[in-house]
Order: C-alpha cells, then structure tokens, then sequence
C-alpha cells in the first residue's frame, strides 16, 4: 500500500459516494487506475464494506448505552455463546473483548429506557453466565467516526 492508496482510502472513508472522476483528480492518477486500486483494496478486504451513517435520533433511537460485561466462567463455549449472541443482537452496534475490570465492552441502542431495560433483562438477566454488568448512559456525544486514521 502506497501514499496514493492512502489518499484514495482516506477520502472513500469520508464519502464514500466521491466519484471515481473526482478521486483521479485528488490522487493524480487516471481513472482506471482508481478503479483498479479500488478493486484491489476491496478484494484484499482493507475496504471492508461502504455503507450509510445513519443518525440514530430520527430513527427513535434515543438511548445509547456503553455496557461492561463480566462472564461468571471461562469456558471457551460460554464465551463463544456469548460473542456470537452479541454479533448477532440488531441493538449490540460494537462490541469489544477487552483485557482489564471486565470481559467486553458493548455499545447498546435503543428507543428509551423501558426498550433498554427489556435489553437487559433480554440479553443480560436471562444469561447465567452474565456474573454482572455495568451500565453507563450516553449523555452527549462529542465525537462518533468510523473514520481510521491515515
């Protein structure tokens, strides 16, 4: 990967809708080139996926929670049972295993509060693996970015 191929990632990553003309123009190079880098930064999976950013407040999406969550056990199937309910879960939007106080780290959505408290009766409550969990409550959010930085 060269400084072009940074260029061209650094800017799809901001708009992914940016032509192919324009990100020629950016780089300096010819448009079948980008579209050949592109190509190759795809099937090489650096570019993972281009999807749309919604905004979470129109969609009635009005809590985001940040969750740290202890397992009662290590047992590899447990865990795996875990990781792949919470891939699974349409509310879980990141979820992280960490090394520290806990064992992951989710970023939970939901409507409002009574939608989050079904979560965690739903998704928490009703795992006996799950020893405890500690909610905290997005009160604003300064900075959100999908953005990796190049």
């Amino acid at each position: 990967m060269d400084a072009t191929d940074r260029k061209l990632l650094d800017q799809i990553q901001r708009n992914a809708k940016t032509s192919i003309q324009a990100l020629a123009e950016m780089t300096g190079i010819s448009t079948a080139s980008v579209q050949r880098r592109m190509r190759l930064l795809r099937d090489a999976g650096v570019i993972q996926r281009e999807v749309a950013i919604l905004d979470p407040k129109p969609l009635g999406l009005g809590i985001t929670a940040i969750v740290a969550v202890e397992l009662e056990r290590d047992r590899l199937d447990q865990i795996d049972a875990f990781k792949r309910k919470a891939r699974e879960d349409r509310q879980v939007t990141h979820f992280y295993c960490i090394a520290g106080d806990a064992d992951f780290i989710l970023v939970v959505m939901a409507q409002n509060i009574g939608d989050y408290e079904a979560f965690t009766h739903r998704f928490f409550f009703a795992d006996k693996n799950v020893r405890k969990f500690r909610t905290s409550i997005v009160v604003s959010t300064v900075k959100a970015t999908s953005e990796v930085p190049i």
